[in-house]
């Protein structure tokens, strides 16, 4: 093994010795002051990792195929970058307060680390790497989801993930050693090779798909995202929520494009009561909640319904939305999760209630807020509409029209309940408004990323047709 082919892993070697010059970092540097310089390097460092990131690299695989690179997952790692680094970007001021100023490293390292997991799960090319990249983005977001470690609600959110991962993943992988079992190998092209439609196959590839939408939140493995969403940080949720859920559908998309295409049938058929399941669940209890992240949490459950309909299909275009879909989404549930945390850090405010007359005190705010809404809501001309156009046109073309229909419909009852957010903030008057306050510069800057991704994503035509043209077969 040369130079050339350890280049390869350049995306995690680059996140590994970022983290490493962190914790080197935290042991160096004073106590007085140096939360703020752990900020200012770590997102420095991490806007040279992403930019490090769309260079120009070499695809291959290395460790016998256990480790796979092509354009198509460098581009899901650039994406997924892009998004950690908004994360970072909106949790500036919130690492500023006092309870959080001794442990602003933590966090860094953390994230980082569920990333170098999810990178590792996006190159696998084996069942034994993508476990093991699973299981590494999976328990430091448990650590993350309890980092309010003073509050009850935190401290419970980390165990209820932590053990409902447990669980998830000992169905996940007790599916891949039945698969190892029928086919006698855990690389992917030998799997793909060998599979066939018995008994056992089948049950092994529906415990992996029950482990993997644990990870997505598709119902009826939804149940523990509201806690969780409503216990942790307002800035890990919103991690949680598009990083670590878009990493998980990227990977869920490109197995089954290239691992299971001999029971195309079995999971289309699994994915179609399961999208229209988590599409009308999700958006029925959406509209029950008063939190504002519990609200989210619901939200981001449908957007996984609707995410299906582009991979229920099973051809290129189909993979192409839900890449293109997963760009859309990290732009606009991040805007929405910005102006949470932004209000969040200011007045501890989380409840749908307490944005009514918004817009008379924080008008740039309600504005973002209201773009964040319509994308999901899927409203032109911002890029949501154009990203669930794409996932209802993939699922139309292979003739799922009945399903497209009941996505439509919830499309509807999405509308509603995103336009109360908006109605809460423009249109209901309340005298113990949210007081006018002013953010800071880097808060800025993260917002106006999100706007300019939700404006201007929907009229760069040639991103989808980029992505339709790399190839899916890894």
């Amino acid at each position: 093994m040369n130079l050339t082919n350890i280049l390869l892993m350049r995306h995690e070697l680059v996140l590994i010795a970022l983290l490493a010059l962190i914790l080197v970092a935290e042991l160096v540097l004073d106590e007085k002051g140096s939360s703020r310089k752990i900020r200012i390097l770590a997102i420095s460092l991490f806007f040279i990792n992403t930019i490090i990131g769309f260079l120009p690299a070499e695809t291959g695989q290395i460790f016998g195929g256990m480790y796979r690179v092509s354009e198509l997952q460098l581009l899901i790692k650039n994406i997924l970058n892009i998004g950690v680094l908004i994360v970072f970007i909106q949790s500036d001021g919130w690492l500023r307060t006092e309870e959080n100023a001794f442990k602003t490293a933590e966090y860094f390292v953390l994230i980082i680390a569920t990333l170098i997991g999810m990178d590792f799960m996006i190159s696998s090319g084996d069942f034994l790497m993508f476990y093991i990249g699973l299981e590494l983005a999976t328990i430091p977001a448990a650590a993350l989801a309890a980092y309010d470690v003073y509050k009850n609600k935190s401290a419970e959110a980390g165990i209820k993930l932590i053990l409902s991962s447990a669980l998830s993943s000992g169905i996940l992988l007790w599916g891949i050693s039945m698969i190892y079992g029928t086919t006698g190998s855990i690389y992917f092209d030998v799997v793909a090779a060998n599979f066939e439609a018995s008994s056992l196959a089948v049950l092994a590839f529906i415990f992996f798909f029950a482990g993997m939408a644990f990870k997505i939140s598709l119902v009826p493995f939804h149940l523990w995202t509201a806690d969780v969403y409503e216990g942790a940080p307002v800035n890990v949720t919103s991690y949680l929520s598009v990083i670590s859920k878009g990493a998980s559908v990227a990977v869920l998309t490109i197995v089954l494009f290239n691992v299971f295409p001999m029971i195309i049938e079995l999971w289309q058929n699994v994915i179609y009561v399961i999208a229209v399941l988590t599409m009308t669940i999700g958006n029925l209890f959406a509209i029950r909640q008063k939190n504002i992240k519990r609200f989210l949490a619901f939200s981001s459950i449908s957007q996984a319904g609707f995410i299906l309909l582009g991979m229920i299909g099973g051809n290129q275009f189909g993979m192409a939305s839900i890449v293109y879909y997963i760009m859309v989404y990290i732009f606009s549930n991040l805007g929405a999760f910005g102006v949470v945390a932004a209000v969040s850090n200011f007045s501890n405010k989380e409840n749908i209630e307490d944005y009514n007359g918004f817009y008379k005190t924080n008008p740039g705010l309600s504005l973002i807020m209201m773009l964040s809404m319509f994308s999901l809501a899927g409203i032109p001309p911002v890029a949501g509409f154009f990203g669930k156009f794409f996932l209802f046109t993939a699922a139309a073309e292979k003739g799922f029209y009945i399903l497209v229909l009941i996505a439509v419909i919830n499309t509807i009852i999405s509308l509603y309940y995103y336009l109360l957010i908006v109605k809460a903030m423009f249109i209901v008057k309340s005298d113990v408004a949210i007081p006018t306050f002013k953010n800071d510069l880097i808060t800025k800057i993260g917002l106006a990323i999100c706007v300019a991704g939700m404006l201007i994503m929907g009229f760069v035509g040639y991103i989808l047709e980029y992505i339709n043209s790399l190839s899916f077969g890894v």
